[in-house]
């Protein structure tokens, strides 16, 4: 028994084997304190079925269950889409961003119960567990956090499973369910199984939300997006609230095969794993967004933007979500954000997401401007000097090694007056 008097928990319960055996393990291990459940609905569908009558049957007083999918689209996926972040080059965060906004509400019931202590079923393998905590400590330290797979004995799935069984914890999970999955309205993922070895083509019947691109429709299809200072506002012409716009494109997109990744990335742990994203709407929209970007960002806000997506997609990746620095990240996003606005055309097309057209009343991009016609705004003798002056330290390093006697160090040696044997 834990030495520490812990009256209730708020656990993060997704109602998969993991959490459904922590139940009874929080019961047992910390004195029966009562265990509160709460579940975000952030787009799992049917996973959310008949969660409440298995959270009390195995030993939970009650269930809170929060739709959080507009909370989760407008405050964690939209800003992280603007700032075009993205981690180690393709993944695009879907499982990062949740666990913030979980985490923040977990705390709230905790607040609203009187709890000691919230729990979460994240391995300490992983990166979830950072998240969660991390979260916890920025809103409220005072509250205790347990990890059970830190703690208790169980090291596997089949553990697991017998720990279920001795407790009647009702469980739908198999010796054969091999893959770990994590699906919200934003993506699907899948680790382990034959993923586990980074050789193996992923099987096609892993994946649940995608057509495979040879399967996909032999006939392409066109799609609108319209965007309003930098955030997707309509959908082939039609305006729409975020979470009905994005469960279409969601449909649209994985149709025609698009949002497959397959990666090998680096665990803020230290470990490298390899897991494989379903994420149609995400990825459509990332590329639209950076679409109508090119167009009304000037030059040198777009590359410094750039710049520090890099940044911001680690942040997020590693559960840094409640800090100044996103803040203050976000705020410069937001500016660049303000003139973002406009349709992208899209065609979507056997796993390829083509840009058809753009167009915006922001645009910086002037056909006349950039005609080879026109001499009224670009006179092309001023390039001359601009030459001069642009070239003028590569011109002064030149000059002063053929001073010196030598060669421009970057000049080659001319192998012609070489002969061969």
């Amino acid at each position: 028994m834990s030495q520490e008097t812990i009256k209730k928990v708020v656990l993060a319960y997704s109602g998969g084997l993991d959490t459904s055996v922590i139940v009874p393990w929080l019961r047992n291990n910390y004195d029966g304190c009562e265990v509160i459940c709460f579940c975000a609905d952030l787009g799992q569908e049917e996973e959310l079925a008949g969660l409440e009558e298995k959270a009390i049957q195995s030993g939970a007083s009650k269930l809170y269950i929060r739709d959080l999918r507009e909370e989760f689209l407008t405050d964690f996926v939209f800003p992280t889409m603007q700032a075009g972040a993205v981690y180690e080059r393709e993944y695009l965060l879907g499982t990062s961003f949740a666990r913030p906004l979980i985490a923040k509400h977990m705390v709230e019931i905790a607040e609203l119960e009187g709890a000691d202590a919230v729990s979460h079923g994240a391995t300490g393998k992983g990166n979830d567990q950072v998240r969660f905590e991390l979260t916890v400590m920025a809103l409220n330290p005072k509250l205790k956090i347990i990890a059970p797979w830190r703690e208790w004995d169980i090291r596997s799935r089949e553990d697991a499973l017998a720990y279920a069984r001795k407790y009647n914890v009702p469980v739908s999970a198999t010796e054969k369910s091999i893959y770990s999955r994590d699906r919200n309205l934003f993506h699907l993922s899948h680790e382990g199984g034959l993923l586990e070895n980074p050789w193996n083509e992923p099987e096609e019947a892993m994946f649940q939300l995608t057509t495979s691109p040879e399967a996909a429709p032999d006939q392409p299809e066109y799609v609108e997006i319209g965007f309003q200072q930098g955030n997707p506002v309509s959908l082939n012409g039609e305006e729409l609230p975020p979470v009905d716009l994005f469960t279409r494109l969601n449909k649209l997109a994985s149709i025609h095969g698009v949002g497959r990744v397959d990666i090998v990335e680096n665990r803020l742990v230290g470990m490298k794993s390899r897991g494989v994203y379903e994420t149609p709407a995400g990825t459509v929209l990332l590329k639209a967004h950076q679409a109508l970007e090119s167009m009304c960002l000037d030059k040198y806000t777009m590359h410094f933007k750039d710049f520090i997506a890099v940044k911001y997609a680690e942040l997020v990746y590693n559960g840094q979500w409640y800090t100044q620095l996103r803040e203050a990240m976000d705020a410069f996003i937001q500016v660049t954000q303000r003139n973002v606005s406009g349709v992208v055309r899209i065609k979507l097309y056997k796993g390829n997401i083509i840009i058809a057209g753009r167009k915006s009343e922001y645009s910086l991009y002037r056909e006349d401007y950039a005609s080879f016609g026109q001499e009224d705004v670009y006179n092309q003798k001023d390039a001359e000097g601009f030459i001069h002056l642009f070239g003028l330290p590569l011109k002064v390093e030149a000059l002063l090694a053929i001073d010196g006697g030598g060669k421009s160090r970057y000049r080659k040696p001319d192998y012609s007056k070489f002969k061969r044997d």
